[in-house]
């Protein structure tokens, strides 16, 4: 088949793009590896920026978004005991809004199959071919059947562990990397958050984190020892860690439950560079991994699909290259900036080995932030996502 667009992943940023390609009339298959289930079943964050809850509307699926979608005019981070609340509304005039990926991608699924656009789900042996030439093109087997699609471009959004970013040559492309030397034991339960915002805790013991996914959903974090076995830690054990860690009014109020989902994530940040190969455009994780302590993965995800789906409407409407041309530049400067502020919250609130000079470090720095409007503003202009220059 021909197609003008080949998208390898329906994860967020491919399901995204192509329905934002649909909407300009731009012809698009979807390859995913896994099923539809398994897609579902990815247990991520849902603390989004403006861009993407605008680009969601765009896409026509954002009803049940603004619906049931839980808006954050600030976020509160806990040192020593003492919350301190950064108020995004007052310093930047923007909030964000707390609602899950998972529901993301199922809105976006939805919308992608009431109209009727092609995806191809458990597809096995995907390679790419003529990436640098006119045709590129897309092989795989899906169904028991060899399949091959003919395209324009292939746009890789199929994450960190897809074949995109594999089939380049590694000439072409440089990958930059910090490994952090810890991670985050996650838990989600249908109890009540213990806040109406995010708790960020910075503790001796570690750093914890109190997020939600609705009013009765929540989502705890430890800071855990990469060596850990999700199995040595039972719902009680976990509770009474978090419960630790917790300052003295949160500890009275939390309520505990059994757990819907563990698990123990690593924490890197990762830029490949560039993110265009003739005519592969990379976006997402494929090009990109920031810790989650700044939310900022699914966005920067959404901020190169903005950039990508322009240069593409470009292309196929107004006959101009420029968009794509650009592409990777202007999304790698949005790159950056998000792989900085991650990067800085995480150096901030986490303990680090033998970290004596560090703990110095984070405790002056949290008192320019508690302290400062312009170092508050700053934090609050980061974290709602920076204007697109």
């Amino acid at each position: 088949m021909h197609t003008q667009v080949a998208i390898i992943g329906a994860g967020p940023s491919g399901l995204l793009l192509g329905q934002l390609l649909h909407k300009h009339g731009i012809d698009n298959i979807i390859i995913e590896k896994h099923s539809p289930e398994h897609v579902l079943s990815r247990i991520r964050a849902g603390v989004i920026e403006q861009v993407a809850v605008d680009l969601i509307d765009e896409a026509g699926v954002g009803e049940r978004m603004h619906r049931e979608g839980l808006v954050h005019d600030g976020t509160q981070i806990c040192v020593d005991g003492i919350r301190h609340r950064i108020d995004f509304k007052d310093l930047t005039g923007k909030s964000v809004m707390v609602y899950g990926q998972t529901e993301i991608t199922k809105d976006l699924m939805d919308g992608r199959a009431a109209a009727g656009l092609p995806t191809d789900y458990a597809a096995y042996d995907v390679a790419l071919h003529n990436v640098f030439g006119t045709r590129p093109r897309v092989t795989y087997r899906a169904d028991g059947k060899a399949h091959e699609v003919d395209c324009d471009f292939i746009a890789g959004c199929d994450g960190f562990h897809g074949i995109c970013r594999k089939s380049v040559p590694s000439g072409a492309i440089k990958n930059y990397e910090r490994v952090y030397p810890f991670g985050w034991l996650g838990l989600l339960s249908d109890t009540p958050p213990v806040a109406d915002e995010l708790i960020y805790v910075r503790h001796e013991l570690g750093f914890a984190l109190c997020s939600m996914r609705s009013p009765t959903r929540s989502r705890y974090y430890l800071q855990c020892s990469l060596a850990e076995d999700v199995d040595a830690w039972p719902d009680e054990r976990f509770w009474d860690e978090l419960k630790l860690r917790l300052d003295a009014k949160a500890r009275e109020e939390i309520v505990v439950g059994p757990s819907l989902e563990k698990s123990i994530a690593p924490l890197r940040s990762f830029v490949a560079e560039p993110m265009r190969f003739g005519r592969l455009l990379l976006a997402g994780d494929a090009s990109h991994i920031v810790p989650p302590t700044g939310a900022k993965g699914l966005n920067l995800a959404a901020s190169d699909v903005r950039y990508l789906s322009q240069g593409l409407v470009e292309h196929y409407k107004e006959q101009s290259e420029a968009g794509l041309d650009y592409y990777s530049g202007r999304a790698l400067a949005r790159v950056w900036k998000a792989e900085r502020f991650s990067w800085w919250m995480t150096m901030l609130l986490h303990t680090f080995p033998n970290g004596q000079f560090d703990q110095k470090m984070q405790a002056a720095e949290l008192d320019y932030l508690f302290k400062s409007r312009a170092a508050a503003t700053a934090f609050a202009e980061n974290y709602v996502g920076l204007p697109f220059f």
